[in-house]
């Protein structure tokens, strides 16, 4: 088996990675950002209805989050109208559908570790 954890610099604007698991985690790193994700997993939502279902994320907080998942290439920003209010909706891009596979697989091991208690 391939060992995965090889040291071999990647570099994508203008930062370095060890390894693409690296890469990864600084795509979807932090506290908040699966939980976007997951949110639109099913479906498109405007700012507001994020807000809403993520009440225990401050406003301003769920912005930077939605802006970096945006530049990333993990979402797509649609904004509808030319002057307030605008409707700004979010979705998953290509490349965030892609990843969903994998945010339920860390869902189905965080519940298995928490039933087992083995952290």
């Amino acid at each position: 088996m391939e060992d995965s954890c090889n040291i071999n610099y990647i570099k994508y604007k203008s930062k370095e990675y060890p390894c693409a698991t690296s890469f990864v985690m600084d795509l979807i790193g932090g506290k908040w950002k699966t939980v976007i994700l997951c949110q639109l997993k099913n479906k498109e939502k405007r700012f507001n209805v994020l807000r809403k279902e993520l009440s225990f994320i401050t406003e301003s907080t769920l912005s930077l989050q939605l802006k970096q998942l945006e530049e990333d290439g993990l979402i797509i920003k649609t904004i509808y109208g030319e002057k307030p209010p605008l409707k700004v909706i979010y979705k998953l891009s290509e490349l965030g559908t892609s990843f969903m596979p994998i945010l339920e697989e860390l869902n189905t091991y965080g519940k298995k570790i928490l039933k087992d208690n083995k952290f």
